[in-house]
């Protein structure tokens, strides 16, 4: 439905330029949505997928393994639109404070956003509303290093931001001036926490999403908060237990589609068109992740009957490949800590796990060896940049 612009043009004077600067409306549409016909179907549909989703977490052997690294996995497809090179691996190989092979900012970038997503839900957890204040506070921690650290981390923006171009003056897109910020981002939570409308979880969610990258309130960072903010709103309403959905690897696929929706709807008010794209990514996203932690349930069977035909050496061997599923690049150091055995034991273990075609080691060295769990980062690497089978490498 074309409801035509869904907010003003403010002209104002910037760097000796006119510039148009857009205000959204606050929401929810007016005149209401259609969710009716196709677009109820597959809302359904969407919802549906969830659902599975949410009660296949249920079946992991420890859900918090999974996210774990799931987490790490959206942030490099959050970061990689945003530019960064890092892959999951280079991630994995940062926290065990190894020299991964991108850029060291790219990387950061990176495990910054595990460290923001994980914050968001700490304070979800314990009963922190979801907020204007805690999405600065997110935005505090997905800035505190690296490129951005002097882009007022945690603040929304006191000067004019823009999309596109480089200069407002030959921007794609301008938001808000930033005096409008904090009105408008007042409304957005207001709306948030709105119940008297009667909407859907999913299509709040939805609308919630463009209304803040209209907005952009922030002077970096906004793409992956805005990424963030679809999973913590999910958390938040309960609709799912564990982060499981992340529409980063989605929207990646679709940037084009994406961002022309996002102007459609900020010039025709075309919020229907938007909602069949969200929805639609929900429930390719969700299917995709159940089929994931099937193909992993599956493998965690398998390696571990590898592992219990080897007999009285079995028992640290699945000492140290439970360590492996926790963290799939381990030295035998660390192995040995995470399993509670001696290096030696801890040694013995994981050359079982490499001559059973478990694990490989992926340095050549004598000392300071690293062994890494192929197939099951094989399985998470699909879709991000470095990509199903590209090898593991250190240093």
């Amino acid at each position: 439905m074309h409801r035509g612009q869904t907010g003003r043009y403010e002209v104002n004077v910037t760097g000796g330029e006119r510039v148009r600067a857009f205000l959204p409306m606050p929401l929810p549409p007016s005149p209401p949505l259609a969710l009716d016909g196709p677009l109820r179907s597959t809302l359904e549909e969407a919802a549906l997928s969830l659902g599975r989703l949410d009660g296949m977490s249920t079946l992991l052997p420890d859900p918090t393994l999974f996210t774990y690294l799931y987490t790490r996995k959206e942030a490099v497809l959050s970061s990689w639109i945003e530019g960064t090179r890092s892959s999951l691996s280079d991630l994995l190989l940062f926290e065990l404070e190894e020299t991964p092979g991108v850029p060291l900012d790219d990387v950061i970038e990176t495990s910054n956003y595990v460290a923001a997503l994980e914050h968001g839900r700490r304070r979800l957890d314990g009963g922190f509303p979801l907020s204007n204040r805690l999405i600065r506070e997110i935005h505090g921690v997905l800035l505190s290093r690296g490129r951005g650290s002097s882009k007022d981390p945690g603040h929304f923006r006191r000067s004019q931001n823009w999309i596109g171009g480089t200069r407002p003056g030959n921007a794609a897109f301008v938001p808000p001036p930033h005096t409008a910020v904090r009105d408008c981002m007042g409304h957005l939570e207001r709306f948030l926490h709105a119940r008297e409308d009667d909407l859907p979880t999913l299509v709040r969610i939805a609308l919630a999403h463009v209304q803040f990258e209209s907005i952009h309130p922030f002077l970096d960072g906004n793409g992956r908060v805005g990424r963030l903010l679809v999973t913590l709103l999910l958390l938040d309403a309960g609709v799912l237990a564990e982060p499981l959905l992340y529409l980063s690897l989605y929207l990646k696929q679709h940037k084009s589609t994406y961002y022309a929706l996002l102007n459609e709807v900020r010039e025709t008010g075309d919020w229907e068109a938007w909602l069949q794209f969200f929805l639609d990514g929900v429930r390719v996203t969700a299917e995709g992740a159940v089929s994931t932690s099937r193909r992993l349930l599956d493998l965690f069977a398998n390696h571990r009957g590898v592992v219990e035909r080897a007999g009285r050496r079995a028992g640290s061997a699945l000492r140290v490949y439970a360590a492996l599923r926790a963290r799939p690049i381990l030295s035998i150091t660390a192995a040995a800590e995470r399993a509670g055995l001696s290096f030696s034991a801890a040694s013995s273990a994981m050359h079982l796990l490499v001559d059973r075609g478990v694990v490989r080691e992926i340095t050549g060295k004598r000392r300071g060896r690293l062994f890494v769990y192929d197939e099951y980062l094989g399985i998470l690497n699909e879709g991000t940049q470095a990509g199903e089978g590209d090898p593991v490498h250190s240093g």
